[in-house]
């Protein structure tokens, strides 16, 4: 249910800042339709920490309403604080969201036993299946495959999203949380070779813009084409490389904009992309054939 090619969902805004649900509607049922295989909203793609709650749980009941149950969705319910994620949780499993996207606590910096009673508290308090969401350099601290391992035994702890870019860690997350464990890329560039370490999948940025063919180099993968689903990433390196070449989701909200998918803004303090930054997006959009 949870593998393949999975999209961290934008949020698209109108120019003076209000959600634009007519346009997120549109964006979700576009990323079924071009064979996304779940769907995850508010992430740090959705631009959830400048979210209000009450945004952020108006776009996991508008993403769970439109998908109605023809993909996953997996909804982002993290926080720094302990009460709150549970408090989004709960939300999510309410309105009928498949599981939960539970990022690492930011900023206050807990110890490994932090992190493990952090999330303990919030599998306690829901029934859907929860994947940590491992970024280190968003939230300043990493979870060890050890502590990964200890929080696997949980009947809901059920996989991770691996952001860490370090591919030995699929292999010692599987020796410590065992082979059922799901483990998901949420790294771009390293998402073939995360699937050949082992992984089930990625939670990508790139998938908003280019979700077909993310979605054929993921299908690539499993029937064994391994030359075609190489031959795709090459394809969407330079892609890749400008969706991070400034802060992440600035360059894929433009590159979506140029679709016509949404407006390009995104709300302080991330600032619109410069000119340089606007040109490296249409040129790697044309160069893989997003673009005429």
């Amino acid at each position: 249910m949870f593998q393949g090619s999975m999209t961290a969902l934008i949020t698209p805004m109108t120019e003076s800042g209000e959600l634009d649900e007519r346009a997120f509607v549109e964006f979700v049922e576009w990323q079924i339709a071009e064979g996304t295989e779940c769907l995850v909203p508010v992430g740090t793609t959705g631009e959830s920490p400048t979210l209000s709650h009450e945004e952020h749980k108006r776009v996991v009941e508008l993403c769970v309403r439109t998908a109605r149950k023809r993909v996953p969705v997996m909804a982002g319910a993290g926080s720094n604080s302990t009460a709150e994620a549970i408090d989004l949780a709960r939300h999510a499993e309410k309105v009928g969201a498949d599981a939960l996207l539970v990022v690492t606590p930011y900023y206050n910096r807990p110890t490994q036993e932090g992190l493990y009673a952090h999330f303990t508290a919030i599998a306690d308090a829901v029934a859907l299946p929860i994947f940590i969401y491992n970024i280190p350099g968003r939230s300043a601290v990493d979870m060890t495959p050890e502590t990964m391992g200890r929080l696997a035994r949980h009947r809901h702890i059920v996989g991770v999203k691996d952001a860490t870019a370090n591919l030995t860690r699929p292999y010692h997350q599987r020796m410590a949380c065992g082979p059922d464990f799901i483990q998901l890329s949420g790294e771009d560039h390293t998402a073939l070779a995360f699937l050949a370490a082992g992984g089930h999948g990625c939670i990508s940025v790139t998938a908003n813009i280019a979700p077909r063919l993310c979605a054929e180099m993921h299908k690539a993968w499993r029937e064994g084409r391994v030359r075609d689903a190489m031959a795709i990433q090459e394809r969407l390196i330079p892609v890749h490389d400008a969706m991070f070449c400034e802060t992440s989701p600035g360059p894929v909200k433009y590159a979506a904009s140029l679709l016509g998918k949404c407006t390009p803004f995104c709300r302080l303090p991330l600032a619109p992309v410069s000119e340089a930054t606007r040109s490296r997006i249409r040129a790697a959009m044309v160069g893989a054939g997003l673009l005429n």
